[in-house]
């Protein structure tokens, strides 16, 4: 039978009443066709034949008397092993599971897809215990139950018992190797370096030969006090030849270095009263600073006038003194280098800190890498860019940035800020050239004499740029 393609108009979301369908048939229409005959003809007689076909079409059309939003287009028939489900339709599914005895209801829920993450997980497994406890939970005598299970229980028995000294199924045999000294003899090749190539190696030194080995790179050929003897071109050790190869050279002892004796409390005081002579605060590796000790260092902070470095590595500190040393940075207008990498802080932090070089603008360099937090993420990286972008003073930055475009502006911003002080101290120095020449001096002297490269407008000496790598404290 064919399915008539309809469209069933829905509820509509606004009325309450549904819409009306009102469904009206056209006349049929009847068609007749004539085949071309067929003629048959036999010894007695010629026999026509003409087949004549009706075809009666029905059209059918479906009325909406009231507007609706929704349209439902039915083309085919749901199907479900080749049976029609639309008789299915009105039949209430609460009705039938009601009508379900407790056995059934669990044979329905072992068919239900176990991976179905709104399910609780005792009702995924299939398996159930029936069992009453008899008691808590003991691993160890569960973990001893389990092995003595598996040492109680055969072994599935072989289809072919074992036999010792009998062979079952293919020996293995190794694969023939032929010679390979014999090989490597066979294909060598003869090099022909030339006739000054061959004085110079055949006349050369044991001491010359190594010294071209370790410039070629054949560090096997050597141990590591003949090549960086090489290197260096400090002379070959005495004694040592090509019989030194596989010897060890001694290692190095090197002194541990001594733990940082700043006292806390002095260097808090000191800051507090603006001491002239204390220019630099390194509590580096200092462990069990309490956030009471770096509140107070960070409120006496913020009315120093002398301080340029303070240096915070591997302290310990958190989001919470993090953020109040944002808050003593905005206000502090005479430090030039603030160090508190390896540390607890948070990216949405170091952003802050970030943030508020922006309002003294005094500080050349800030690192803050080694966080708690390896990935800073791209919304993080490009809000640091764009401050780092608007600070005129920030030299060197040490601070890993993951994303390429977020490294390549950062690096081109403190590019153009050293270039901008560079020829700032340019300018500076040809002032008081000119101003020292005015006053009594050989004008020429300038022309001739001055800094090298100051007339020509470069910088006094190379400075790095972009990010700063990593210092460990």
């Amino acid at each position: 039978m064919d399915v008539m393609d309809a469209v069933v108009p829905e509820k509509n979301e606004e009325s309450e009443e549904a819409p009306t369908v009102e469904v009206v048939y056209d006349e049929p229409t009847v068609e007749v066709t004539y085949d071309d005959p067929v003629i048959n003809e036999t010894d007695d007689d010629i026999t026509m034949t003409t087949t004549r076909r009706k075809t009666i079409r029905t059209k059918y059309r479906i009325q909406e008397t009231s507007a609706s939003k929704k349209t439902t287009t039915m083309t085919t028939a749901a199907k479900l092993y080749g049976k029609d489900l639309s008789e299915y339709d009105d039949v209430d599914v609460d009705e039938l599971l009601a009508q379900l005895t407790p056995e059934e209801i669990n044979i329905l829920a072992k068919e239900v897809d176990p991976d179905d993450s709104f399910m609780p997980p005792s009702q995924r497994c299939s398996y159930e215990c029936d069992k009453t406890p008899t008691g808590p939970l003991n691993r160890k005598k569960l973990i001893e139950h389990i092995n003595k299970q598996a040492l109680e229980t055969p072994d599935i028995p072989e289809l072919k018992p074992y036999v010792p000294g009998v062979i079952r199924g293919k020996k293995w045999v190794p694969p023939v190797r032929e010679n390979l000294k014999e090989k490597e003899a066979d294909e060598q090749i003869a090099i022909d370096l030339g006739d000054e190539y061959e004085q110079a190696l055949t006349n050369a030194s044991e001491d010359e030969i190594i010294d071209l080995a370790a410039i070629l790179g054949f560090h096997s050929m050597m141990n590591q006090d003949q090549y960086h003897a090489s290197l260096l071109n400090s002379g070959q050790p005495v004694g040592l030849g090509w019989d030194g190869v596989t010897k060890a050279s001694q290692p190095k002892v090197y002194p541990m270095e001594p733990p940082n004796d700043t006292d806390v409390d002095e260097t808090i005081k000191r800051v507090r009263e603006d001491d002239h002579s204390l220019l630099d605060v390194n509590w580096n590796n200092i462990k069990n600073i309490s956030d009471e000790k770096f509140f107070q260092l960070f409120e006496a902070l913020e009315s120093n006038t002398h301080l340029e470095t303070l240096s915070l590595t591997n302290t310990g500190l958190t989001d919470k003194t993090a953020q109040r040393l944002a808050e003593a940075m905005e206000k502090n207008s005479t430090l030039r280098v603030l160090n508190v990498e390896t540390n607890f802080i948070s990216p949405p932090v170091i952003v802050k800190l970030v943030r508020a070089l922006l309002k003294t603008k005094s500080i050349e360099e800030f690192r803050c890498s080694n966080q708690r937090s390896q990935v800073l993420g791209n919304k993080i990286e490009m809000e640091i860019t764009q401050l780092v972008e608007q600070n005129p003073t920030l030299l060197r930055l040490g601070l890993h940035l993951e994303f390429n475009d977020a490294r390549h502006r950062v690096a081109a911003h403190l590019q153009r800020n050293i270039d901008r002080i560079c020829r700032l101290e340019v300018l500076l120095r040809k002032q008081k050239e000119l101003e020292a020449a005015s006053l009594g001096g050989n004008v020429g002297g300038f022309i001739g004499g001055g800094a090298p490269g100051a007339a020509l407008g470069v910088a006094p000496g190379p400075v790095s740029p972009a990010v700063a790598p990593t210092d460990r404290a």
